[in-house]
């Protein structure tokens, strides 16, 4: 069953001169999938996660979610959606500064009203869980980014969304981190069974995906499926890649040996 479903999107953004971001996407994510986005700046990509997270609406065609078209709930109803249906990872971590690691992990929890003793024992296993549990009343600046980021997985899952949606979820991250964090999320995906839409530039992040969509000029251009080898797969995403065209700088290369 397909947990999120695309139908015929399209985004144009309007000003002195129409730009089509998006032009007839067709998708459909199984329950349980990890999938990646790649494509050039520009591709739309970005247009697209932001479109799946609620937080912007096609131009025309429908964006389904568990059965669900959360774009036609009110105001209110799609904050709550949001909420509790969605998770989010961003480049940039988005914690709290003056909160502690618990803190920050068990905020979507609070908002909700769940009572404590349910935060802290969810909070536990999420930081045991991500390698984190040492952490646990540290400040967030006393974090590198890697934790930082494990600390942004958590505060992402702790709700128990049906969809983790990130968005260049290593981009700031060295290459050791990066790989940490890719094996936490495709560990996540695979143990908690939370279906994973993430967009990226890069080819080795991607190559821990079970699928991946590349994007050119707003439209589908081709998919790769993983199999049982990542070596093979990285491989191939490369190839797409220099097919793919963009500048040679839009796609890292980082050696994550």
């Amino acid at each position: 069953m397909a947990l999120l479903e695309l139908k015929q999107i399209n985004k144009t953004y309007t000003g002195e001169v129409a730009v089509d971001v998006l032009q007839q996407i067709d998708l459909k994510v199984p329950e349980g999938e990890f999938i990646s986005i790649m494509g050039p700046s520009g591709s739309g990509k970005t247009t697209m996660l932001n479109l799946v997270a609620t937080l912007d609406r096609p131009t025309s065609g429908t964006v389904i979610i568990k059965g669900e078209q959360p774009l036609r709930l009110s105001k209110e109803q799609l904050a709550l959606f949001r909420r509790q249906q969605l998770g989010f990872v961003f480049q940039n971590y988005n914690l709290l500064a003056p909160l502690s690691v618990t803190e920050n992990v068990m905020l979507p929890l609070t908002l909700d009203r769940v009572p404590v003793k349910e935060m802290q024992q969810r909070c536990a296993v999420l930081l045991d869980e991500l390698g984190i549990a040492d952490k646990a009343d540290k400040r967030i600046y006393q974090l590198s980014g890697g934790e930082q980021q494990r600390v942004a997985i958590a505060r992402a899952l702790i709700h128990q969304p049906e969809l983790l949606l990130a968005d260049e979820p290593t981009g700031n991250l060295d290459s050791k981190a990066a790989r940490d964090v890719m094996e936490i999320l495709s560990q996540m995906n695979k143990q908690r069974k939370v279906t994973t839409m993430m967009v990226t530039h890069d080819p080795y992040s991607a190559s821990f995906s079970d699928r991946i969509v590349f994007i050119k000029d707003g439209k589908l251009y081709n998919e790769l499926y993983r199999g049982s080898d990542q070596a093979q797969f990285y491989q191939k995403i490369l190839d797409v890649l220099a097919h793919l065209g963009g500048r040679r700088h839009e796609f890292q290369t980082v050696d994550h040996s």
